[in-house]
């Protein structure tokens, strides 16, 4: 291991969207402040874990079009995951969903994303930002965390923070499982009843299910407008405003489905019939505008199996990696059972 073990990322070329971000800040929903964070979690938690890093841990999330990076101070392990990219290390391939360790002075290079909206890059030691209310991940409209609060520019320096002990060998291998499957040309998502299921009658649950929705170019972090008939052909009753949370699924009064995501709105008035369940919200979130949607129904104790899975999953890995006596959060898997 090098002496010197300050490094940063050096910006040389960023695509239109490039943040900080990890899991999010909790506790300030009440004064109306969104958790924020990742688009994909499970891709952020994946990517951090191949590295040896606690998986909330700050790293870069990547978005619309190609770029240039270049590491500075010293070697470091790291991993890409989340959408479908194609990476080169110095000019030569890089592979996704694994861990590789690159030299110092390398240039990282992502021509663009083929499938997929997000990509995650995280370096062994994090991104060492500041931490901001409780995280370090940039808040974009209220110009929080990151670096400055802002995308990232050309010419920033991006810090990283040190090495931690015991890292994974080189070339660990995200296991299948792990491996979210991108959205097909059709993808399924499943949600679960709302707050204001009732408000749908059999026909507008048949229409919200049976629909065939489009991802809108207005998609963004705040939320994902579908396209597609409307579910409800006559305004639904007004509701006052009341929390809401990302993966809420509302209906404006044109009938045609938003999707609240990680920088969503903490309240809302809109009617909520339906929630994106936790395991397949970053998966909406990989959706690129023009991409097809279809819901599907599924129970709450379906949607906590689902998460269970990915916990166990996650927590697995990292036991695997890190030894038996890393911290994970089994424990709140387990209250759910």
């Amino acid at each position: 291991m090098p002496e010197d073990q300050t490094a940063v990322l050096s910006v040389l070329a960023p695509p239109s969207l490039l943040t900080v971000q990890d899991l999010g800040r909790s506790g300030h929903r009440a004064l109306g402040l969104p958790a924020g964070g990742a688009m994909d979690p499970w891709a952020l938690r994946a990517a951090n874990t191949l590295v040896g890093n606690a998986e909330g841990s700050a790293a870069l999330e990547w978005a619309t079009g190609g770029g240039l990076l270049r590491l500075e101070g010293r070697s470091a392990l790291i991993a890409l995951t989340g959408a479908d990219a194609e990476a080169t290390v110095d000019g030569a391939p890089l592979p996704l969903d694994r861990s590789i360790r690159v030299p110092a002075g390398a240039r990282l290079r992502i021509q663009g994303l083929r499938r997929g909206q997000f990509l995650y890059l995280a370096v062994a030691g994090g991104v060492d930002v500041p931490v901001v209310l409780g995280g370090r991940g940039s808040y974009l409209p209220a110009g929080l965390g990151g670096v400055a609060g802002r995308s990232l520019r050309g010419g920033d320096l991006v810090p990283l923070g040190a090495e931690p002990a015991n890292l994974p060998t080189t070339g660990v291998i995200l296991p299948g499982d792990l491996r979210d499957p991108l959205p097909p040309p059709q993808g399924s998502v499943r949600v679960m009843a709302g707050p204001h299921g009732e408000l749908l009658d059999t026909e507008g649950w048949e229409r919200l299910l049976g629909t065939t929705f489009t991802v809108a170019v207005t998609a963004d972090r705040t939320g994902y407008r579908l396209s597609g008939p409307p579910v409800v052909t006559g305004r639904l009753a007004s509701l006052p405003s009341e929390p809401t949370c990302p993966g809420a699924l509302q209906l404006p009064p044109g009938g045609q489905p938003i999707v609240l995501m990680a920088d969503g709105p903490t309240v809302g008035g809109y009617p909520t019939p339906a929630v994106v369940c936790a395991a397949d919200l970053g998966r909406l979130a990989q959706c690129a505008p023009g991409t097809t949607v279809r819901f599907v129904l599924i129970d709450v104790p379906e949607a906590q199996r689902l998460y269970r899975r990915r916990r166990v999953a996650i927590d697995t890995l990292d036991r695997i990696i890190r030894g038996p006596t890393s911290p994970t959060y089994s424990s709140s898997a387990e209250q759910m059972r």
